[in-house]
């Protein structure tokens, strides 16, 4: 079983893309220049309690005459006095592959008060995602037989064989797709970024960016520095790390993340784990063992199998909040060997009905991110067991669960972005937020993207979950507003 993990600051609300769109979006007015597309006028609309509106983008920033795409866009406007307003704060929950236009719709229960009055905040789906001209696979059921497979991988036939499923998938993706599927990389989105800043009419970009979020804030500070306002990163990731760097080091950060929520658990009165932390871990393992040999039944009339389960359990690690839910689904499972609570958990980070609905693309165009993004990695069998085993040593419960990936080896896509530090040179002060406890983008990442940026400020939570701002204590709060709304500096190093 071998299952990739994306990050994003809260669950988002999402609509399925329409699978028909066209990403050469021909029905749109033709834009042919730079000019053109910084000079479109944003006709916002009403959409519920926020306004919404669309943005055209290249289909390729490298070949305008390549035809053009849709940036969904969301905003909540400023609530404070016409004198207390900043301007536009862009935002990205994370991903790659969450609606920064769905999340707007949190905005009141992330952001505080203080900068919601400051600033009209706006959400983006990035190219490839949600309501922008989107990635498309196929329909749910495909997806599903794609994301939910847990076939055998113990020699080098199924690895072969996993690898044609994906060529095959991937294939069906670009069918589906068309040409946008090479072009939903980073540095695109990046430039979009810009674009955005421009039409929006900022002379600087503010901006809040989660989890993979850190990733495009960072990637648009070096891209363009002279337009970086205030950035904060929240939750980073470290753009030197190579594909396996990013596999130990979520692995380790979610073993330890589990080892936390067991002593939690273990430490109240209803824990169905019993004896030592390592002892309640050793018993979620022999769970999922046990129900990948033999699937047990729901109130559904699906069955839990060990993806579901497995999902089951991560989801919970990226919040403490959640872990009286995993407390929850374990003792349904072990008391009762049944598996409803485990399906809701895991349907909750696929974005997924218990009918097996997709209710957004952004595991798929998670996928095909990453895959642009990062350099393949080619293993043989034997190759492969021995990473897995590197990883499980430092990673018992889930090691080899993240290790045995089939990587991107047979994407139909080449990637085309390179992993190494990001500088930023030139840029103003761009605040850099870790947890101590971040299960997804280990604390050590925080630290070493804050050293990699020439003018990065690191500002420290000491709590378990993943990011920071929105969860926190009001230290963290209070420096994080103080940069973004009154452009005032935190103590490098500040530890909240």
């Amino acid at each position: 079983m071998a299952l990739a993990l994306a990050g994003c600051v809260a669950p988002v609300e999402q609509t399925t893309p329409d699978p028909e769109s066209s990403p050469e979006g021909t029905a749109a007015p033709a834009l042919t220049t730079v000019e053109e597309y910084y000079g479109q006028e944003v006709a916002w609309a009403e959409c519920g309690e926020l306004e919404c509106a669309t943005v055209r983008a290249p289909l390729d920033w490298d070949d305008l005459e390549a035809g053009g795409i849709d940036l969904a866009l969301s905003r909540s406007v400023a609530t404070g006095a016409e004198e207390q307003r900043l301007g536009s704060l862009l935002i990205n929950p994370g991903g790659p592959g969450s609606s920064g236009a769905g999340f707007v719709g949190y905005a009141t229960e992330v952001f505080s008060d203080r900068l919601l009055e400051a600033y009209d905040v706006v959400g983006f789906d990035p190219r490839g995602v949600g309501d922008s001209t989107a990635v498309s696979c196929g329909d749910d059921a495909t997806v599903d037989a794609f994301l939910l497979a847990d076939p055998p991988l113990d020699n080098q036939e199924d690895l072969d064989a996993a690898r044609e499923t994906l060529r095959a998938f991937g294939e069906g993706c670009l069918q589906q797709t068309g040409p946008l599927l090479g072009t939903v990389d980073t540095v695109s989105a990046a430039r979009d970024l810009d674009l955005l800043r421009g039409v929006l009419g900022d002379e600087k970009l503010a901006y809040a960016g989660f989890s993979y979020g850190t990733f495009l804030g960072a990637t648009y500070a070096d891209l363009f520095p002279e337009n970086v306002g205030r950035l904060l990163l929240d939750g980073a990731l470290d753009p030197s790390t190579s594909n396996d760097e990013l596999v130990i080091g979520q692995a380790v950060g979610f073993e330890a993340a589990l080892t936390a929520y067991v002593e939690d658990c273990q430490a109240g009165p209803d824990c169905p784990l019993t004896g030592s932390a390592e002892n309640g871990k050793a018993q979620i393992a022999a769970l999922l063992d046990r129900i990948e040999r033999r699937p047990i039944e729901t109130a559904y009339g699906v069955e839990l199998d060990a993806v579901l389960g497995f999902y089951g359990v991560v989801v919970t690690l990226y919040n403490d909040e959640y872990w009286p839910l995993l407390t929850m689904a374990l003792t349904e499972a072990i008391t009762e060997n049944t598996g409803t609570y485990f399906v809701d958990l895991a349907n909750a980070y696929l974005d997924r009905t218990v009918d097996g609905e997709y209710q957004s693309n952004q595991m798929v165009a998670f996928n095909a991110i990453n895959c642009l993004d990062y350099p393949v990695v080619s293993r043989t069998f034997e190759e492969l067991e021995a990473f897995a085993d590197e990883v499980a040593a430092q990673a018992p419960t889930f090691g080899r669960d993240f290790a045995l990936g089939i990587g991107c080896e047979s994407w139909p896509v080449a990637p085309v972005g390179e992993r190494g530090p990001i500088a930023a040179e030139g840029a103003p002060p761009i605040l850099v937020v870790g947890t101590t406890g971040d299960p997804a983008t280990p604390y050590v990442w925080s630290e070493a993207l804050a050293e990699q940026l020439e003018s990065g400020l690191l500002v420290t939570w000491e709590g378990e979950g993943h990011t920071a701002y929105g969860r926190a204590n009001q230290c963290l709060t209070d420096a994080v507003d103080d940069y973004l709304v009154d452009g005032e500096l935190p103590a490098d190093g500040l530890v909240c």
